[in-house]
């Protein structure tokens, strides 16, 4: 359900095992007082149903702004996103390059259009975004040095063939008569490689990428004719290559058109750290972007993916489903305070169970003043108070972690999308109902007798010696008792259980 939930918004996972685990706290002392666990679950449900609606209701919509606009409001989700992650003391500079990264790709599904890049070294500041598509240099071989490093306006071609000289896999078997014909053999495979480069040069690209290698022969052939060539590309940035620059990736050289060419504006290799990265810029069919990631450790730059990973998928979210709500606990302390207040109107022992369904969400607020070091029951005292103002403007009150105070989360642009939210709340429920719909487990005992056990049995534990002299000593001392256990008794324990004996012994 945690996979399900990350996978459909990218963020919330937390939110969802704190709330589930306060859910299950809060309907323990029911379920050890008798309560049945169906009307829980019933009760639970209930809350759920209303506290989503709530959530709906004070949701505000983004919808309608101007580009700028949007584009701050974004970067004031990805700012509150950012905050509680390990590059939260850059977030201004990294919110701003998620949104434009999203902004980049639109409305596209695949997520995968955004690549991340990491380049140890530097500091956090001095990562980049490109409006486009940059890879690490692929390996290459001797004449890639006299290649051009840098076009303006060129044709890409993306291929998905081998351009080398390559070996006959399977053995290959030749007859000839005459050995003059021998040259002739070999001078059609030079023939037929040099063929595929010329069209390569004909078709007029500048620029040629393959997925499969391309030679020592092949690289020197394109540098004397000023053509930049890579292989080895991977799928995924050949992929991106094509979803930027209009191009379609080729399985043969014969009969390419212009059609299938991509172009941008400018193609250049520079030097980023210690790497060399290949970097495409304004290209026309946009939808992809490249972040370029450094940092200190490589440990550090794998979490900062994660992060931006996360700050990704909300920015996206927030951008499809454009409604957001006040983070820092406020919503989590106004939906427990309209939860109190219908729990009021319901006779019975549901009341009791709504009640304490209002109770766990407060766990939200409570971990936030943990987490910064301050008094959790001061700050939630203050967050009650002020939400039950009946004028209700309390109602976006959430945990101020720069004064340990309260203040107001909308005004100061602490949001998170609705969504979030919305399948936050759903998710934990789902996973706290599951659990107490849990009538019995089966466990199987651990199974086997111990070598104790055997020896305190119907079957003597001492050896022959022991008879004769009428001593009495424990199997582990007497040095004579593993040899006549395993004859004597050998078939009433069977192999496996006197093989199991000799080991402990």
């Amino acid at each position: 359900m945690l996979i399900h939930d990350f996978q459909a918004v990218g963020d919330g996972t937390t939110t969802v095992v704190l709330l589930a685990g306060e859910f299950l706290k809060e309907a323990k002392p029911f379920i050890e007082d008798g309560v049945h666990p169906q009307n829980l679950i019933r009760s639970y449900r209930t809350a759920c149903y209303l506290a989503l609606e709530k959530v709906k209701e004070l949701a505000v919509s983004i919808e309608g702004k101007s580009l700028e606009e949007k584009k701050s409001l974004l970067a004031k989700c990805a700012t509150t996103t950012l905050s509680s992650k390990l590059i939260g003391g850059e977030k201004e500079f990294f919110a701003s390059m998620v949104v434009d990264a999203v902004i980049a790709i639109g409305y596209e599904d695949r997520l995968n259009m955004i690549g991340i890049k990491k380049v140890p070294g530097g500091n956090m500041r001095d990562s980049f975004l490109v409006n486009g598509v940059a890879f690490k240099k692929t390996f290459s071989y001797a004449g890639f040095e006299q290649q051009p490093k840098k076009f303006v306006n060129p044709k890409i071609l993306l291929l998905n063939i081998e351009l080398e000289l390559k070996s006959e896999k399977e053995n290959a078997e030749i007859r000839l008569s005459d050995p003059s014909q021998y040259q002739s053999i070999v001078d059609a495979e030079w023939n037929i490689i040099y063929d595929k480069l010329d069209k390569c040069v004909q078709s007029g690209a500048k620029v040629v990428l393959s997925r499969l290698a391309i030679g020592d022969l092949a690289t020197q052939y394109f540098a004397d004719r000023d053509i930049f060539c890579a292989g080895r590309v991977t799928e995924e940035d050949l992929q991106r290559v094509a979803a930027a620059t209009g191009g379609t990736v080729q399985t043969s050289v014969n009969n390419i058109i212009d059609e299938v060419l991509g172009t941008c504006e400018l193609f250049e290799e520079s030097q980023v750290g210690n790497e060399r990265f290949n970097i495409f810029c304004g290209c026309p069919s946009g939808h992809t972007a490249t972040i370029v990631l450094r940092g200190g450790a490589d440990q550090f730059i794998e979490e900062a993916e994660r992060s931006l990973h996360d700050a990704i998928m909300i920015v996206r979210r927030a951008m499809k489903n454009s409604t957001v709500v006040a983070g820092g606990g406020a919503i989590d302390m106004e939906l427990s305070r309209y939860l109190r207040q219908h729990a009021r109107t319901i006779a019975g022992k549901s009341q009791l169970f709504i009640n304490s369904y209002a109770k766990a969400l407060e766990v939200i607020p409570r971990q936030l003043c943990d987490n910064a070091g301050f008094d959790a029951t001061d700050v939630l005292n203050k967050l009650r108070q002020k939400h039950a103002l009946q004028s209700g403007e309390g109602a976006n009150y959430g945990v101020d972690i720069n004064t340990g105070g309260i203040a107001d989360s909308f005004a100061n642009f602490v949001w998170e999308p609705a969504v979030v939210k919305i399948n936050a709340i759903n998710a934990a429920t789902e996973a706290a109902c599951l659990i107490l719909s849990v009538d019995e487990t089966v466990k199987n005992p651990k199974g086997g007798s111990s070598v104790e056990e055997v020896g305190s049995g119907a079957i003597p534990w001492w050896c022959s010696d022991c008879v004769v002299s009428e001593t009495r000593r424990s199997f582990t001392e007497c040095g004579g008792f593993a040899a006549d256990f395993a004859w004597n008794n050998g078939s009433q324990l069977g192999y496996g259980a006197v093989g199991g004996l000799l080991d402990v012994l």
